[in-house]
């Protein structure tokens, strides 16, 4: 109101000044009408006068309530960071606001005693927005500089400069005034948001239209870019493959529905090189530049996709093999379980073991191990095809899983994979050969869970083996006894030598011709007090499977030689043959526990015969070293069931070889007219060939007998001379 008074009287004061002027041109135009003039011009003035007097009059009364306003006007530039500078050139006027203290630092007096005090403040890095400032105003245009400045404590702060010139009809720069802000806060917000965003190593982009208006170093790196700007208004669907694009409508579509202000989600993208990226990606709305966008930001997940594939492959396949491994079937069976199909359609867990597998690895090493095991995967694979799943189990042990299928469909696989495992593996020009036996369990009949059905395909797998490997068995709720009795015999097998069970039995060898015995087998014998007499063919290959063999064979080692040290003392002489384990060959230690064995007991070492199988070939160099440490001991050295493995010819003749046994499988042929012992004779023949002393097993008729001697085999035993005898009932007929 004041205000609105002040600019009153001066408009009023105006006035009278220009109608002073009009009366005085008047007057000089018609000095006839001056003295009526000057009348009206007194008039005027006397009028003038009286009003304003009357204005500043009432003005003088509102001059406390102006002294107010100014106050509250100056106490609202000392809280903002405002100063205003007002310069009259022409008059070389300068008004300067207080606020200008509180932005420099320097007390307002200083800059009225230093005009340019404003100009030696900028820091040095912005001396440039002098210049371009003095060219704006240079075209008479108004001009905002943003420019840093040093404060006399040291502390540089932004200031953002808003500059209006005044020039007047000739163009001359008359009048300058320009209001300056303290903008720090904004200013480093700004930086800390740019460094942030320029900084980041995530992909950070503005989208709007479906093309990129915005996008940050890391970003364009990642897209295959040089540089930011060669991305600017680029087509954001040309970097997403097609079968990912409908997740970004999707998205979009939401966001647009307003259903969520933002989402997450994994994004595959393709750059300008067409490399593939990983990323996970957060978009929302925002508002850019004044019209609304997309914000996107994407981490680079490439390599974590990768570390996760890699967990994922240990998880649930097989390392050696690129198998499914247990887990995977165990998933795959359970969520079939859970899903079915049809209830009708059969649902069958196959179980394999390799039957061979354990000797020659046992024998070659790992490494050969491990590539026969590889080998067999892919002809599992080939032959199972895309009726199941072939997994690994673990070490020589295979899970194979068949959904809606048929007895039919089911032995025709299991007949598929043993005839595809018949055939020989060659690695490195050498041939190895695995069989295997395979337990079949059914589901719902054998099982409705995944562990049971697993389990009873494990039991029904060693049914298969029981009966000769290399068939198949289906699984029976009487194979629980089976399972549950191998387990048993295992627990009791480790506890057999500690408690005396084990013994040993003699079979006589004899030569055909006279009858007469020349030499012995000793053939272990476990008698449980609970189970009574077991079997070897049952526990044998369990004391294989578990290592057992390796103790229990240095337990029957030393009780021959301990034995051979009574007769001896008795002056009975005579040779015993016993039976070595591959496990025990592959000890370091075996050559000096013979040794020792003979040492201690002090018997002929050329009473002692080491029974060996074909299986020692598998690792020929280690073999060979083996056996010329025994052969230097003086002991015979035989091969056991000679024929039923898989011997190179070309080796057995370098090894340091006396004896090869007939097995009785070829003996038993001698009697049947298809075959006619044509094997037999064959091996004899071979052992004649090769120096090698050849003795039949398995003799039970006379037929046999006749046939061998026919065919000059010179020795021979089984039940048609004698039993295995226990060691007092030999010792009467020695």
């Amino acid at each position: 109101m004041v205000v609105s008074r002040g600019w009153k009287v001066l408009g009023f004061v105006g006035f009278v000044v220009v109608f002073e002027i009009l009366t005085n041109v008047l007057i000089f135009l018609n000095p006839q009408q001056s003295e009526d003039f000057q009348f009206a011009h007194f008039l005027i003035n006397a009028v003038t006068l009286v009003m304003l007097i009357s204005l500043l009059f009432t003005t003088q009364k509102k001059s406390k309530e102006l002294e107010q306003s100014t106050q509250k006007l100056n106490s609202i530039f000392d809280s903002l960071d405002v100063a205003i500078w007002s310069h009259d050139i022409k008059a070389n006027v300068l008004i300067i606001t207080p606020g200008i203290e509180k932005l420099y630092g320097y007390p307002l007096q200083q800059f009225y005693d230093d005009h340019l005090l404003w100009k030696k403040v900028i820091h040095p890095d912005d001396a440039h927005v002098l210049k371009e400032r003095e060219e704006l105003l240079k075209e008479e245009k108004s001009v905002t500089s943003v420019y840093r400045i040093i404060r006399p404590d040291g502390d540089v702060r932004w200031i953002q400069d808003s500059g209006i010139p005044t020039h007047d009809e000739k163009g001359e720069f008359i009048d300058f005034t320009s209001v300056l802000f303290d903008i720090t806060e904004q200013k480093e917000g700004e930086e800390r948001y740019k460094g942030l965003v320029e900084m980041s190593p995530d992909f950070i982009a503005v989208i709007r239209d479906w093309k990129l208006i915005f996008i940050n170093e890391a970003g364009a790196k990642i897209l295959g870019a040089e540089r930011p700007p060669d991305l600017i208004g680029k087509p954001v669907m040309q970097f997403v493959p097609s079968d990912e694009a409908k997740k970004i409508y999707d998205t979009l579509q939401e966001m647009d529905q307003g259903q969520l202000a933002q989402k997450r989600f994994d994004l595959q993208i393709n750059t300008y090189q067409q490399k593939k990226f990983d990323l996970e990606m957060s978009i929302m709305t925002v508002l850019y530049e004044g019209k609304m966008a997309r914000l996107v930001v994407g981490r680079d997940i490439t390599e974590r996709k990768k570390a996760e594939e890699i967990i994922h492959q240990m998880a649930y396949y097989d390392s050696l093999t690129g198998l499914p491994n247990r887990n995977m079937f165990k998933d795959q069976l359970n969520n079939r379980l859970l899903n079915p199909i049809n209830k009708e359609d059969k649902v069958a867990v196959l179980f394999l073991d390799l039957d061979r597998f354990k000797v020659i690895n046992d024998t070659k090493g790992h490494t050969t191990g491990d590539l026969i095991l590889r080998k067999v995967a892919i002809r599992l694979s080939d032959a199972v095809k895309d009726e199941g799943i072939v997994s690994r189990q673990g070490g020589d042990e295979f899970l194979i899983l068949l959904t809606d299928t048929t007895n039919e469909k089911i032995e025709n696989v299991a007949k598929s994979i043993i005839n595809s495992l018949s055939q020989p593996l060659l690695l490195q020009n050498e041939e190895f050969f695995v069989t295997t036996s395979i337990g079949i369990s059914l589901y719902p009949e054998d099982g409705d869970d995944q562990e049971t059905l697993i389990k009873n395909a494990d039991t029904a797998m060693y049914l298969a083996k029981e009966r000769g490997k290399n068939n198949y068995q289906y699984y029976n709720h009487s194979l629980n006894q089976l399972s549950t009795r191998k387990m048993e015999l295992e627990v009791e097998l480790r506890r057999a030598i500690e408690k005396n069970q084990l013994f040993v039995h003699y079979q006589p060898q004899v030569e055909l011709e006279s009858e007469e015995i020349v030499a012995l087998e000793a053939l272990l014998r476990w008698e449980h007090p609970e189970y009574g007499l077991v079997s070897p063919a049952e526990f044998i290959p369990l004391a294989e499977e578990t290592g057992l063999i390796v103790p229990i064979g240095t337990w029957v080692l030393r009780h021959v030689c301990e034995q051979l040290q009574i007769w001896k003392q008795k002056g009975i002489s005579i040779r015993v043959a016993v039976n070595i384990s591959v496990r025990q060959m592959q000890e370091s230690t075996f050559s000096s526990c013979v040794r020792e064995a003979i040492e201690e007991y002090g018997i002929d070492a050329t009473s002692l015969e080491l029974e060996i199988t074909e299986s020692i070939m598998q690792n020929i160099e280690n073999s060979s070293a083996v056996l010329a440490e025994l052969k230097e001991l003086g002991v015979t050295i035989s091969i056991d069931d000679f024929g039923k493995g898989y011997s190179s010819l070309s080796y057995l003749k370098h090894l340091p070889i006396d004896k090869i046994k007939i097995d009785k499988t070829f003996v038993d042929d001698i009697c049947d007219h298809t075959n006619n012992g044509s094997i037999a004779k064959a091996i004899i023949d071979m052992g004649h060939n090769m120096n090698f002393t050849v003795i039949a097993e398995g003799i039970e008729t006379i037929e046999q007998v006749s046939f061998l001697k026919q065919h000059n085999c010179k020795y021979g035993q089984g039940f048609h001379y004698s039993k295995p005898l226990p060691k007092e009932e030999v010792q009467k007929i020695l």
